[in-house]
C-alpha cells in the first residue's frame, strides 16, 4: 500500500515531468519564433537590396557613355608590393566584366589587354605613376580606367590566440583626365588564414551586384559632367 510519503513524492515527480515538458515546448516554441524572425528579416534584407540595386542601375545612361571602353585593371597587395599579373585574376574579372556587359557597358577583353599593355605598365600604374595606365588606354582606344585593388590588414586575436585577417577590395573609376567618377569597396569579416585572393573572390562574388549597380550609377552620372 502507497505511504502519503510516496503519494507526495509520485505527484512531485508527475509536476516536475509536466514542468520539464512545457518548459521543452516553450524553448521549441522560442527558437521556432526566433529563427521566423530570423528568416523574416532575411527576406526584408534581401527585398531592400534589390531594390536598392534596381534603383541604381535604372539610372539614365547616354549611349555615347556606355559605348566608350572602360580598361579593368587587377592588383593584390601584398609583403609591401604589388602582385599585378592579370592572370591572377581572371576569375575575379569574369565576375566583374560579365555584370558590366550585362549593364551594357564596355570592358575591354582580357585579351585586348595582353595585346596592347605590357606588364611593366600594370606595375607602374598600381605603384602611383597614371601616366602609365594612361598610355595603355589610349592605346587600346579606352576612355575609362577600373581599377581594382586588393589590400589585407593582419592582427592578432589574444582570445583565440590566431592571426586574423580583414580584405578589402576597392574599385576605382576614373576618365583618362584623371577625373574621379566612382569609387566603392567591399570588406571581409576577419578570418584566419592566408588566402585573401580567394577571400576578395568570395566577397566580389557575393557583392558584384550592388558593387557594379553603383558603378554604373556612378558612371551614368558624373561621365556626363
Amino acid at each position: 500500500m502507497a505511504t502519503n510519503h510516496d503519494v507526495v513524492r509520485l505527484s512531485v515527480a508527475v509536476g516536475l515531468g509536466c514542468w520539464l515538458a512545457a518548459a521543452s515546448l516553450a524553448d521549441q516554441f522560442s527558437f521556432s519564433g526566433e529563427a521566423a524572425k530570423d528568416q523574416q528579416q532575411a527576406e526584408a534584407d534581401a527585398r531592400a537590396r534589390a531594390e536598392s540595386i534596381q534603383a541604381l542601375v535604372s539610372a539614365p545612361c547616354p549611349p555615347r557613355i556606355k559605348n566608350q571602353k572602360i580598361l579593368l585593371l587587377v592588383a593584390e597587395q601584398a609583403s609591401g608590393r604589388w602582385l599585378t599579373s592579370q592572370d591572377r585574376y581572371g576569375q575575379l574579372v569574369r565576375v566583374l566584366d560579365t555584370r558590366l556587359k550585362g549593364l551594357g557597358l564596355k570592358p575591354a577583353s582580357q585579351e585586348e589587354i595582353k595585346a596592347s599593355i605590357a606588364q611593366a605598365e600594370v606595375e607602374a600604374y598600381f605603384n602611383n605613376d597614371p601616366d602609365a595606365a594612361v598610355s595603355a588606354s589610349k592605346r587600346l582606344g579606352a576612355q575609362y580606367l577600373l581599377k581594382g585593388s586588393i589590400t589585407s590588414r593582419a592582427a592578432a586575436n589574444a582570445v583565440v590566440g590566431v592571426n586574423e585577417v580583414e580584405v578589402s577590395i576597392d574599385l576605382t573609376l576614373s576618365a583618362i583626365d584623371g577625373r574621379l567618377l566612382s569609387d566603392v569597396s567591399a570588406h571581409s569579416g576577419s578570418y584566419s588564414g592566408s588566402d585573401t585572393l580567394g577571400t576578395a573572390l568570395q566577397l566580389v562574388n557575393q557583392q558584384a551586384d550592388l558593387l557594379v549597380a553603383q558603378l554604373y550609377s556612378d558612371f551614368c552620372r558624373n561621365a556626363t559632367k
